[in-house]
């Protein structure tokens, strides 16, 4: 069977790849050994803006319509909504998270993401916030698992989906590209952190981390909006939330852990001694596919063109695959240049060999 392309990986950008080729009218397959992926259990924040000194993410305003407009499409398509938008509540841990927060509200650059600033010492519901706190705007969450299952029933329908598990050995160059019964004209992968097993692109400066996140059972009393806290909190209903995440690069596996747990349950302790309490009712871990200058990895690979990469998007993955996917085809239908920051070819002279 000839296809144009073969997606190895039905994570999210594996699915949203696919998602656009098919839009483009190109014949795929996705390969997925149909196991739990980083995809699934994550959070699939989006936040314009970030870090310690609230800065805003890298290229948001093409990013962030992007996003907005596939995840418009979508449940367009599919009938049910997967991207919810939510207010988030940034809780400050110190007065320089204030001062950082007043520069922004001073900057007309950050004015469509910035609602209000609250520097008195008050609770939201059972959340104290000593030091204030900042109100975002165009935050929110997408449904990541829901929308997989939604683009996997999609793929079956139309014959683009395989059940398997990709071994290498098995992919021949001659006569021509092949992988068991299927001929394609590229073979993209997006397997997430087992790229860093992949004999082609295991070179790729990868910086797994693995993460833990907790459902909870609560009595609490919350505001509908997400609170970002050094971790983050959503609300799934008014008894339910979910708390992540960890950051552990050092025990690279699936399993979850106690002092995973522990961590995470003592981080919101600080802010709500009553959601300490809490039942928990889910736990759930795995491993992001982050990269160590915090770039997505796309390209071709040097030597073997038949064969590419569209991976290491991290912790941001909802908020930058949408964009990313359209910019990636764009570039392997119209032989146009990929942008320098995700193009793997910044890594050719010092990593491959």
């Amino acid at each position: 069977m000839k296809v144009d392309y073969l997606i190895i990986g039905q994570g999210l950008a594996g699915s949203l790849l696919a998602w656009e080729l098919i839009q483009r009218r190109c014949s795929v397959v996705v390969v997925d050994n149909g196991n739990e992926n980083a995809s699934q259990i994550a959070a699939g924040l989006i936040n314009p803006i970030t870090g310690m000194r609230f800065v805003k993410s890298s290229d948001l305003e093409i990013l962030l319509p992007a996003a907005k407009k596939i995840y418009s499409n979508l449940a367009e398509v599919f009938g049910q909504q997967f991207f919810i938008e939510m207010p988030m509540v940034r809780i400050f841990s110190g007065i320089n998270d204030l001062t950082n927060a007043e520069k922004r509200l001073n900057n007309p650059e950050y004015t469509q993401y910035i609602d209000k600033l609250q520097i008195q010492d008050q609770t939201l519901g059972d959340i104290a916030t000593p030091y204030g706190f900042l109100e975002q705007k165009q935050t929110g969450y997408l449904l990541t698992r829901p929308l997989l299952n939604c683009l996997k029933a999609f793929l079956i329908s139309q014959n683009y989906y395989r059940k398997a598990e990709i071994d290498y050995q098995d992919i021949e160059f001659e006569p021509t590209l092949r992988w068991q019964d299927i001929c394609p004209g590229k073979i993209i992968f997006s397997e997430g952190h087992r790229a860093t097993q992949n004999p082609w692109f295991s070179w790729l400066p990868f910086q797994p981390v693995k993460g833990e996140i907790l459902t909870l059972e609560h009595q609490s009393e919350l505001p509908d909006k997400i609170l970002n806290y050094g971790n983050w909190l959503i609300p799934v209903n008014t008894k339910q939330a979910r708390i992540g995440a960890t950051f552990d690069r050092d025990n690279l596996n699936t399993f979850t852990t106690e002092k995973g747990k522990e961590e995470l349950i003592n981080a919101i302790s600080k802010f709500s001694p009553g959601l300490a309490h809490s039942t928990v009712i889910d736990h759930q871990s795995n491993i992001r596919p982050c990269t160590l200058d915090r770039h997505p990895f796309l390209g071709e690979h040097p030597k073997l063109k038949q064969l590419a990469i569209f991976n290491g998007f991290g912790a941001k993955g909802s908020l930058q695959i949408p964009w990313y996917a359209g910019h990636f085809a764009d570039t392997i239908l119209n032989n146009s240049q990929l942008i320098p920051s995700c193009n793997i070819g910044r890594h050719f002279k010092k990593y491959f060999v």
